[in-house]
């Protein structure tokens, strides 16, 4: 079963990687919510960072894989599985996909999707540094009808998934890296940095929408009421 696992690992890294790639480059000028918190103002670099964890994930989980068929040389084991004293394979029988490994890859593929749409629907207006473009426009078709920012949404789809799919026991990380209460202490900080960034610029390009384009974004914002999730957020 840890095929599966190790496939559908792969397959997160792809689609993650997809995601978090700048459709297109931050210009030169336009730029703005220049004055946010550094460490808020490092997203795109840190969402970098989710896409070369995932890889790396998707390598160990392969590995893991192949420890079950030819075992690991002895020499090897503490490199693979550093958690574990022998090999991985006999020291962490619950590699398999799990239910919450499953529902995490459904977020990871969801908010991927989400992304790529966004992507699509702004076109050269997309960058992941917040700017206005020259030829800028209120956008109001695909999920930005349904919710105002909608990237943010499928951002957090992701952070959720990927602590769902590899925090939660059953993988290479929660068996063989952190295995104790240190991997919900990430979380928790990880979480809430990621709620941070959307609100703050979520709240900085709604400022910037408004002054763009007035009462058109008025009356936007009262038929799309909702920053992230309808009816919740």
């Amino acid at each position: 079963m840890s095929l599966v696992r190790a496939t559908l690992t792969l397959v997160q890294a792809i689609a993650h990687h997809s995601a978090m790639t700048p459709p297109n480059p931050t210009p030169k000028k336009g730029r703005y919510h220049t004055e946010e918190l550094y460490i808020l103002q490092i997203a795109p670099f840190i969402f970098w960072l989710h896409s070369v964890a995932l890889w790396i994930f998707a390598a160990f989980e392969t590995l893991l894989y192949l420890t079950t068929i030819h075992p690991a040389p002895t020499y090897a084991s503490p490199a693979i599985c550093p958690a574990s004293s022998s090999s991985p394979a006999s020291s962490s029988p619950h590699v398999l996909p799990t239910t919450l490994f499953t529902i995490g890859s459904i977020l990871i593929l969801a908010g991927s999707v989400m992304r790529l749409d966004c992507f699509r629907a702004l076109g050269e207006l997309f960058t992941f540094d917040l700017t206005v473009h020259p030829a800028h426009k209120l956008v109001k078709t695909r999920l930005y009808g349904i919710v105002r920012h909608p990237s943010y949404t499928g951002s957090m789809f992701l952070v959720a998934g990927i602590a769902l799919a590899h925090l939660t026991r059953g993988g290479w990380v929660a068996e063989c890296i952190f295995n104790d209460w240190s991997r919900w202490a990430l979380w928790a900080l990880w979480w809430t940095w990621t709620i941070s960034v959307g609100i703050s610029r979520a709240r900085a390009e709604d400022k910037q929408m408004r002054l763009l384009f007035g009462d058109d974004w008025v009356q936007y914002a009262r038929d799309v009421h909702w920053w992230f999730v309808p009816y919740l957020l």
